[in-house]
C-alpha cells in the first residue's frame, strides 16, 4: 500500500493534504464545545495553538504514520474540518479513518457522508486496503449511529482504552469495515448521497 498525501475531489466536499495555511478556517471552525467534548484531544484555544497542531500533523504526514486531510466545504472553499488515515499498517493492508473533527453545521449533511465515501474507496479500490476500521468513545451515542449507518461492523468495546485530555480511561467502540462488504457499503453510500442531494 503505497500511502502518500493526496487530493480526493468529491461534489460537496474536497479532501486535500493539510497545510498551515488551512490554520485560520480550522481555527474558526472549531469554536464548537460539541466538537471537543467527547474528544482524546482538547480544542486548540488560539490560532497559535491551531497552527502547532497542524505542524505536529505535518510531520506525522512526511513520516508516512498518519496522512491528515483538510475537509474544504467546496460551496465556499473554506476548511470546516480535518480527518486523516491513521494506525496504517501496511503489511497487513489495513488502516483506520480517524482524527476526524467537523463544525457542527456539516453534520448529517451530504458534505460529511461524501467524506466517509471518498476515504473508503479510496483506501480498498486504490490502495488495496482489506480491512479499514473505525473507533469512538463509548459515550459518544451520535458517532456510533454515524458509523453504523456507513454500514460498518460494530467489533467490541476495548475497556479503558485512551486517556482524554480531561483524565478520564475512555472505553472505546471499534467498528470496522473489510474487503467483501465494500461493494454493499459503497451502494448504501451512494443511496445516501442521492437521498440527500435530493433533499438539499
Amino acid at each position: 500500500m503505497n500511502i502518500t498525501p493526496l487530493t480526493l475531489e468529491g461534489t460537496h466536499v474536497r479532501l486535500e493534504p493539510l497545510e498551515l495555511n488551512h490554520a485560520d478556517d480550522l481555527f474558526a471552525a472549531s469554536q464548537y464545545f460539541e466538537i471537543w467534548e467527547l474528544m482524546i484531544a482538547p480544542a486548540p484555544k488560539t490560532r497559535d495553538e491551531m497552527r502547532a497542531w497542524i505542524g505536529k500533523s505535518l510531520e506525522q504526514s512526511a513520516a508516512g504514520t498518519n496522512i491528515w486531510f483538510a475537509v474544504i466545504r467546496r460551496a465556499d472553499n473554506r476548511a470546516v474540518g480535518v480527518t486523516s488515515y491513521l494506525n496504517i499498517s501496511r503489511a497487513d493492508r489495513g488502516l483506520e479513518i480517524g482524527g476526524t473533527w467537523l463544525t457542527p453545521a456539516v453534520w448529517r449533511t451530504a458534505l460529511n457522508t461524501e467524506c466517509k465515501y471518498l476515504l473508503l474507496q479510496h483506501a480498498f479500490e486504490t490502495l488495496g486496503c482489506v480491512r479499514v476500521q473505525l473507533k469512538t468513545d463509548e459515550r459518544n451515542v451520535r458517532s456510533q449511529r454515524a458509523i453504523e449507518r456507513l454500514g460498518a461492523k460494530r467489533e467490541g468495546v476495548l475497556r479503558k482504552y485512551q486517556i482524554t485530555h480531561t483524565g478520564y480511561a475512555r472505553n472505546t467502540v471499534m467498528y470496522s469495515v473489510i474487503d467483501s462488504e465494500w461493494a454493499e457499503v459503497k451502494n448504501k453510500l451512494e443511496g445516501f448521497l442521492k437521498s440527500e442531494e435530493r433533499g438539499a
